[in-house]
């Protein structure tokens, strides 16, 4: 119970200013969900198989043949047939052969649906590396400025020689360094903007600024579990896959009974003809053999594979699970002592009334900024794990 209120608490602490003011990241990924050519491109593809499987089941073409023989060393008259021909598998074949073409289709349908989660959760790890980013910039632009304004005061007191070299050339450094940090970041920037419009089928991505809020509250790890086993694309895969495999038994079990062929046939001969109807059945001595076999093995493969599957994808997720609870915990220390504190603007504050030299201010000012980089990285660490966690639900 407590821990459910520490996530309760926490789900507002995370990225409180993070992306858009007109769309929350649902509707952003669905944006991108509507418009990512390579799930448009699968989705196509999808088409084909369906439309592929389903003419594997359809009749063979009928046969329509005939004679005409007028030569030879005869005293009759010519020799005439026609016959019309249609051969078909033993009914209960077409019947088993559509139910593996369905879950043929549900195999398919899990494949798309696991090629949109991947889709989606690297949009969605993009938008959280996005939201870090901007927030970083925020700090960094600020203490950009605090550097320059260091260095100018720094420079006026070189000049009245009440500094040396030292300090001046550590307070320009330090500038520079504030300047590239910022840079470095609008890069970052681009870069992810240009990834999230590739994964938007090329096109802007509508709706970003900086106001969105990710919940972090998440329920147990077996209730998660359970969530998982029923909805996520890759377990379902395992099930369709396994209950293709166990349809495919059946139908090769129905093919051991024999083919049908029934037709017509009409033959002239002497100025008298003969017409009637025929059938005839196919004796599966070869085609058959082996094939029951194969399809047992294969079905016990999959049965197997499914079972080492599912419990690798448990210890991963029960790995992640573990992983975002420590981490949880420790940010909630790093918070509780450092949330309401300002200790960058404060130590500025005081360096500026000249409480510091600038020596102990740099020190201390590193100090306090590497905690705050610490406890930006640890957000947009939780985020991440949390969107692995919760992948199953996108």
């Amino acid at each position: 119970m407590n821990k459910h209120i520490v996530f309760a608490i926490c789900g507002c602490l995370f990225f409180m200013n993070s992306f858009s003011q007109t769309k929350n990241i649902e509707e952003l990924l669905n944006q991108i969900e509507q418009n990512n050519t390579a799930l448009k491109g699968y989705q196509y593809f999808i088409e084909s198989q369906q439309l592929e499987n389903k003419s594997t089941n359809n009749l063979p073409d009928p046969q329509l043949s005939g004679y005409y023989l007028p030569f030879g060393d005869n005293t009759t008259d010519a020799y005439s047939e026609y016959q019309i021909a249609q051969s078909f598998e033993f009914p209960t074949v077409y019947a088993a052969r559509a139910k593996w073409n369905d879950l043929k289709s549900e195999q398919l349908q899990t494949a798309y649906s696991k090629k949109r989660q991947e889709v989606l959760l690297n949009a969605k790890e993009f938008l959280i590396e996005l939201a870090y980013f901007q927030k970083q910039k925020v700090i960094e632009t600020e203490r950009r400025t605090q550097s320059k304004q260091v260095f100018d005061q720094i420079q006026e007191l070189f000049n009245k020689e009440q500094v040396g070299i030292l300090d001046l050339n550590k307070a320009k450094i330090a500038w520079i360094q504030e300047q590239f940090v910022v840079e470095q970041i609008d890069s970052d920037i681009q870069i992810l903007m240009s990834k999230l419009n590739t994964l938007n089928g090329d096109k802007p991505l509508d709706g970003l600024s900086r106001e969105t809020i990710i919940s972090t509250e998440i329920a147990t790890l077996e209730n998660l579990w359970q969530e998982k086993l029923s909805s996520d694309p890759s377990l379902q895969e395992l099930n369709a896959n396994e209950k293709a495999s166990f349809q495919k038994v059946t139908l090769e079990k129905s093919k051991v009974l024999p083919n049908v062929a029934l037709g017509y046939n009409y033959q002239g001969v002497n100025g008298n003809n003969y017409s009637g109807f025929y059938g005839g059945l196919s004796i599966p001595l070869w085609n058959s053999k082996n094939k029951i076999k194969a399809a047992k093995a294969n079905y016990e493969y999959r049965q197997s594979n499914t079972q080492v599957i599912t419990n690798s994808l448990y210890a991963q997720f029960q790995e992640t699970y573990n992983r975002y609870e420590l981490m949880l915990e420790k940010y909630n220390e790093y918070q509780t002592t450092m949330g309401n504190l300002n200790s960058e603007q404060l130590l500025f504050k005081a360096y500026m009334l000249g409480e510091y030299s600038f020596m102990d201010y740099y020190v201390e000012l590193q100090f306090y900024r590497n905690a705050s980089d610490k406890m930006l990285q640890m957000e947009k660490e939780l985020q991440l794990l949390q969107a692995q966690l919760l992948k199953h639900q996108l």
